[in-house]
């Protein structure tokens, strides 16, 4: 399921987020519960997460995984 905000942003499910991320579902939920990512509540009362929000918190997530190591 693909859905727009009104500014025409695409809107990923959390089962969409947890494949980006390779984690479980339920992961997604708890991240989004204790505030690490925003999320977005249908009428129906599901999550959504803006996919700008997401890519960026990815690619924040790889480059760090790829810096090498501080030197003291």
């Amino acid at each position: 399921m693909t859905a727009h905000t009104g500014n025409n942003e695409r809107l990923l499910t959390p089962g969409e987020v947890a494949a980006l991320f390779r984690v479980d579902p339920k992961t997604v939920t708890r991240w989004a519960s204790a505030g690490r990512i925003g999320s977005i509540r249908t009428p129906g009362g599901h999550r959504r997460f803006r996919e700008s929000e997401v890519r960026s918190m990815l690619a924040d997530l790889t480059s760090e995984a790829t810096l090498p190591p501080a030197r003291p």
